[in-house]
This record gives C-alpha cells, structure tokens and sequence, in this order.
C-alpha cells in the first residue's frame, strides 16, 4: 500500500464510528430501526474489509466525475491492487457503459449480492443501472429512497477484500453524498472540477462539505483543462486557466492534476473500453 496521511483506517475505529451513526439515529416505529441497525452493522462487517476508500465528487453535473472514478480505478487496477467502484450516480450512471458491463448482471443469493468484475483489470463494480430495464430507463426515486437503496446495496454486496473501494458520487452536496460521507466515512475525497469560475466556486462547495464532516479532501481534478495540438504540441487553456490550481493552493491540497481534453479517451468511454487508456494520469497520485 502507498503511504498518505488519510483518515483513521478500517479497524476498531471506524467501527466505533459506526456505532456513533447509529446512537444518534431516532425512529418512531421499532422494527424500522431493528432493520435498519441491522444494514449499518453488515455495513460496517463489509467495510472492514477495505483497506482505502475513496469518494469521487463535485458540487457540479456535467464535469467528468466518472471518467475521473473509472481512470483512478485502472490506475489501481494495473498496479495490481484488488479495486472495487460504487456508482452512487442512480441518476446518471455512467460507469457501467465506459467499462463496457452494461450487459452484465451481478449474481443475487440469499446472502449477498456478487458484484459485476471488467474484464481486463478485475475491477469490481456495483450500480443500480445492471437492475434497470434498459439503459435509458430513467429512476424517478427521491434522495431519500436512494440513499437507503445505496445502503442495502454496500452492505449485501460481496466486495471481498479491496485494497480500493471507489465511490463515485451524484453532483450536489444532498442526501447521497452525506449518507456516504457521514456512514461509510470515506479514507479521502477527491474533486472534479472544470476551469470556469462558477464550477469552480460550486465546487468549493463540496469541499466544504468534506471538511465539516472532518473528511480529507486528497486531491483535486481539474477535467476538460486544456487542449493539447496534436501536430505541435500547443497546450490552449479554453476555459481559462489557474482557477482550480489557486483552490488547491488556497485549502493546502497537495496533489492537484490537470487532465485535458482528449479525444482518445472519448472514444474509449464511449465503446466501453477505458481500461485500454494508455496514459495512467494518475501515475504520481501518493494514495
């Protein structure tokens, strides 16, 4: 495992933490709070078997959070660890069609739910999109519904033991973020963010959230940065330039990353093949 300063690790800790959710949770119907003490405690059982989770998220729709999740999962996977991702997007899952499992099932048992695994790297994943109809189905469910439905999800799904466990999160700053950020206490979060001004102080947003919640925020990424020509290598900063960088700098983040615009990784999304990417951005990335 590569060393970094991150939150406190999935042992005796965390599980206290877990019981601190629970004592401030206040139900009116009894066996409504049995059953859903009893998700935080498989939810918990699940959780201590990942070595480093990581929340991928952003206070704004539209930035790449996704591709940013599927790259940082290769980057692990190739690297050999055992990497897992939770699409927590219910509204815009993405992270089936760029791995190309859109047509997998996972297996349902009486015990537990064996989740989808891609096919050049091994990576788990686990989305609400493989119980749909069809991929264009759309889920008119409130944020509520999601969130216990995300909670179920963790804690029956058979992840096994991960070095990684990625969740890649809905925009906003609602009801999945904080159920995800507050119950299964992330290890770090990384940002997504484009260069114009107003994503940018959106986004400010998010990593506010994850400092209240006592969450360290380990990288920021700067999506669509910049477009490289491929004939000279002129780098032209479309949207501006800098204004992520001086967040990063402003809140003491050390690891901040500019990923361009490519037209390669497009396509590879697109036909459901990120894992043959070939550029690992995320080389020098110290989790």
């Amino acid at each position: 495992m590569k060393s970094w300063k991150l939150g406190k690790t999935c042992g005796g800790d965390r599980l206290q933490e877990y019981e601190e959710v629970k004592e401030k949770m206040r139900f009116d119907d009894e066996e409504i709070k049995r059953k859903f003490m009893e998700g935080i405690d498989q939810l918990a059982k699940r959780m201590k078997k990942v070595k480093t989770k990581l929340a991928v998220m952003s206070g704004k729709g539209g930035v790449g959070k996704s591709t940013v999740a599927g790259l940082l999962a290769v980057h692990y996977g190739k690297n050999g660890y055992k990497t897992g991702i939770m699409d927590c997007d219910f509204w815009g899952s993405s992270i089936p069609k760029i791995f190309g499992v859109e047509s997998k099932r996972p297996v349902v048992r009486e015990d537990g739910i064996e989740p989808v695994h891609t096919d050049k790297w091994g990576i788990a994943i686990m989305s609400i999109q493989f119980f749909l109809p069809s991929p264009e189905s759309p889920l008119a469910w409130r944020g509520p519904l999601v969130s216990g439905v995300i909670r179920d999800m963790l804690a029956k799904t058979e992840w096994g033991e991960l070095d990684y466990l990625i969740f890649d999160l809905p925009p906003g700053t609602g009801d999945v973020p904080l159920t995800v950020l507050q119950e299964v206490r992330p290890n770090g979060v990384i940002l997504v963010a484009t260069p114009q001004e107003l994503t940018t102080t959106i986004v400010e947003k998010s990593l506010k959230l994850a400092q209240d919640l006592n969450t360290a925020v380990v990288g920021i990424v700067e999506n669509m940065s910049y477009y490289e020509c491929p004939q000279c290598g002129h780098r032209e900063y479309i949207f501006g330039k800098g204004r992520v960088a001086e967040m990063a700098s402003k809140y003491r983040i050390e690891f901040f990353l500019e990923l361009p615009i490519d037209p390669a990784l497009t396509r590879l999304c697109d036909s459901g093949k990120i894992e043959l990417y070939e550029i690992d951005p995320f080389e020098f990335f110290p989790i």
